[in-house]
């Protein structure tokens, strides 16, 4: 494992590392947060409930 690090510069691998799951995780959050079930912040969005009345006979 540690030829691995002979080939890259720790440094620069685990910020682009760090980098990459910071973009993933932000990602994921903003698709999360774009759908009914998963936002948290303005809570679920519901639609007017209708209700079908029988016509009198």
């Amino acid at each position: 494992m540690w030829r691995v690090w002979l080939l890259f510069d720790p440094r620069r691998a685990l910020v682009a590392l760090f980098i990459f799951l910071f973009v993933l995780a932000l990602l994921i959050h903003f698709i999360l947060l774009s759908t009914d079930r998963f936002n948290w912040i303005e809570g679920p969005h519901h639609g007017a409930v209708t209700t079908m009345q029988a016509a009198p006979k």
